[in-house]
């Protein structure tokens, strides 16, 4: 079944992460950020639901390094005395329990990234019976939400094919790419190719396309070798990978065959490595997408349903699923980044700083490119 997001297809089920570091939250780590907002528990009568948080990945991943604290940090901007209840796997069966363990304890409002929408839907299912309205992040849910937050997927693919024809140049009439993409369970992942596909269709040859099982670099890594082997690696104009865990293992395939020069690399989420990779010249591009914008919205949808209103207005149009239609939802634009405007995109927005992008081993680059 398709999803209708004011006017864009969308697929019905949702897989794995988006391929990044998947680092469960310890529990220490969960318990720190459960203090940080007031403790656990069920809210109270003074409008302050308590808010459970279920990510795909903690540590490392983009999810522990941005989305989670800009969740905690708007929640304690918006409802300081929220009690609220964070919890961290890549793992969707532990998920899952996650979610039923929230549910008995009696949250108020869920904000869920899931690993697995359709392995996650009965425990979505028991939250709804449980009166608890779930608020799907970054990827959406399956069964009865309240409200969906993410970006706008098939501009994501629009960019990142845009991005590569214009790298490939005289190239971009007739060569050939590899399309490494994400993993087939997860709808975003045919959201980002069906985009990448209305831009290339009619220009390029694809010598190979991959699903990236479960988004892992290193089934990445052994499909481009596989590419490299069946189409030559001189015969590789171009790589279209769907993220930047997906690029870095392209570029370390294409290395590891000794391929000079690389041809142009797609990306996204902008990742500290991918970045700096950009800056080496070993990658051309990645998506940027703002996480405080979807942050924001999600915790301001939670809020709002934890108290019982409305999210229309925070909505800015409706997505449908497999079981729920005109879900109020939030879909946010994204932002090419190549090496001529880092400095005006993830650096101004205070995602990284020129030091932390500019190692010693970068500098020379890093003047080249004008981060300085």
């Amino acid at each position: 079944m398709g999803l209708g997001v004011s006017g864009v297809s969308l697929p019905a089920l949702r897989g794995g992460a988006l391929g990044r570091a998947s680092v469960a939250l310890s529990a220490a780590a969960a318990l720190t950020l459960v203090g940080a907002c007031g403790g656990g528990g069920s809210g109270d009568d003074d409008g302050n639901p308590t808010v459970g948080v279920l990510l795909p990945g903690g540590g490392a991943s983009r999810f522990g390094q941005f989305d989670g604290p800009l969740i905690e940090k708007k929640l304690k901007e918006l409802c300081p005395d929220c009690p609220a209840t964070f919890d961290a796997t890549s793992d969707p069966a532990v998920q899952r329990q996650q979610l039923e363990s929230m549910i008995t304890r009696g949250v108020d409002v869920l904000i869920i990234a899931a690993v697995d929408p359709q392995l996650l839907r009965p425990a979505v299912e028991d939250a709804h019976r449980a009166g608890i309205p779930v608020v799907a992040y970054d990827r959406l849910a399956q069964g009865p939400i309240s409200g969906y937050v993410t970006f706008d997927g098939a501009k994501v693919g629009k960019l990142q094919a845009e991005a590569l024809l214009q790298a490939m140049g005289a190239k971009a009439r007739g060569g050939q790419i590899v399309m490494m993409n994400g993993a087939t369970p997860d709808p975003n992942a045919g959201w980002f190719k069906r985009g990448a596909l209305s831009v290339l269709k009619g220009k390029v040859k694809i010598g190979k396309s991959y699903d990236t099982v479960g988004w892992r670099p290193e089934n990445a890594f052994v499909n481009m070798r596989g590419a490299i082997a069946a189409l030559g690696a001189g015969n590789i104009d171009g790589v279209l990978a769907a993220n930047d865990s997906l690029a870095g293992a392209v570029v370390s395939a294409l290395n590891a065959t000794e391929v000079r020069p690389l041809p142009p690399i797609t990306g996204q989420d902008a990742d500290l490595a991918a970045v700096q990779r950009i800056v080496r010249g070993d990658q051309y591009m990645t998506v940027y997408k703002p996480f405080k914008p979807a942050t924001d919205a999600a915790v301001e949808m939670a809020v709002a349903l934890g108290r019982g209103n409305s999210v229309a207005s925070i909505a800015t149009g409706t997505v449908d699923n497999a079981s729920t239609k005109d879900i109020p939802a939030v879909l946010l634009p994204s932002v090419s980044v190549t090496v001529g405007n880092i400095k005006d995109t993830v650096v101004k927005d205070g995602m990284y700083t020129v030091d932390q992008i500019c190692t010693p081993q970068l500098r020379s680059a890093c003047a080249k490119a004008g981060l300085t």
